[in-house]
């Protein structure tokens, strides 16, 4: 399954209400497509999982898929912190006709890595669709290591990770040692050159939503060779990306959206919008690019 390699982690829109804003999600649908989004990852981290029920989930799956009519991969975060759960849920994406699924770590439990592996098998097991697993040791307290992701690759159905650990010795041994047809993404933004030198296909990312095109031109750059032009790039857009993640994300890159005229409305709670002091920040790390890329 080739799931594309810019593949935005989309922020779930949100109306005055706290509600799911669909005629905003088809705009950011929309947006994320014109500007180099090769696929999207729903109700992932990004997507403010956490705060999203189940029936919001299933709704924003359909309504999606129906949306990207086959212009970009969809691929639904099912992941949560109990496998029957996680089942449940890959089942409902399923059946509302995602192209593929990522599931993260079982967080706040902190299984073994024998746990680990026996509840990515198991959901892996329930669903014909590809699967993701998401490696974010930061957000679920536990670490996937190489050796469980190396087995996992065995299974018919696992054929990416999302690796979010930053640690780029541990990506060298699991591309080293899975099949040729199981793909790495970048979980940090930030390390997207690196993780493409060391046989890396891509990046998961939140500043795609307006970097799109920065990242595919990145890669487009390093495939063809042209290293130094990639790398130049690489650190024109990194004051960008550190500024979408100065404050917990999705805030800042919600607020980015906003700024540039694609309404996404703000984050739930327990997360907070930015400040009008952050803002103002964020506003002037954006027109620095701005004026610098005229």
């Amino acid at each position: 399954m080739n799931f594309g390699k810019v593949l935005t982690a989309m922020v779930t829109p949100f109306d005055q209400f706290g509600e799911i804003d669909y005629p905003a999600t088809t705009n950011l649908i929309n947006h994320l497509i014109a500007n180099g989004s090769d696929g999207l990852v729903v109700a992932g981290t990004t997507g403010e999982s956490a705060t999203l029920t189940v029936e919001e989930k299933r709704d924003l799956f359909h309504f999606v898929v129906e949306q990207v009519a086959g212009r970009a991969t969809v691929i639904a975060g099912t992941g949560t912190n109990g496998t029957k759960a996680s089942i449940e849920l890959t089942q409902i994406a399923e059946y509302a006709g995602v192209d593929g699924i990522m599931l993260v770590n079982p967080y706040y439990n902190k299984p073994s890595q024998e746990g680990l592996y026996q509840h990515f098998k198991a959901v892996a097991a329930a669903t014909t669709l590809p699967v993701m697993l998401y490696n974010i040791p930061g957000r679920s307290a536990v670490n996937m290591l190489p050796e469980t992701i190396i087995r996992l690759s065995e299974v018919d159905n696992i054929v990416s990770v999302k690796e979010a650990s930053g640690d780029l010795d541990a990506m060298t041994q699991i591309i080293h040692e899975t099949p040729e047809d199981f793909s790495l993404y970048s979980g940090d933004d930030g390390l997207l050159l690196p993780v493409l030198a060391i046989g890396g296909v891509g990046v998961v990312s939140v500043s795609a939503h307006i970097l799109g095109h920065d990242m595919q031109e990145i890669i487009s750059l390093f495939e063809n060779g042209h290293y130094q032009e990639a790398a130049r790039l690489n650190g024109h857009i990194r004051p960008i990306i550190r500024a979408m993640f100065a404050q917990p994300s999705p805030s800042p890159v919600k607020a980015a959206l906003n700024m540039q005229g694609v309404s996404v409305g703000d984050v739930r709670l327990p997360m907070l919008p930015l400040t009008e002091e952050e803002k103002q920040t964020l506003k002037q790390i954006l027109k620095i690019d701005i004026d610098q890329a005229s």
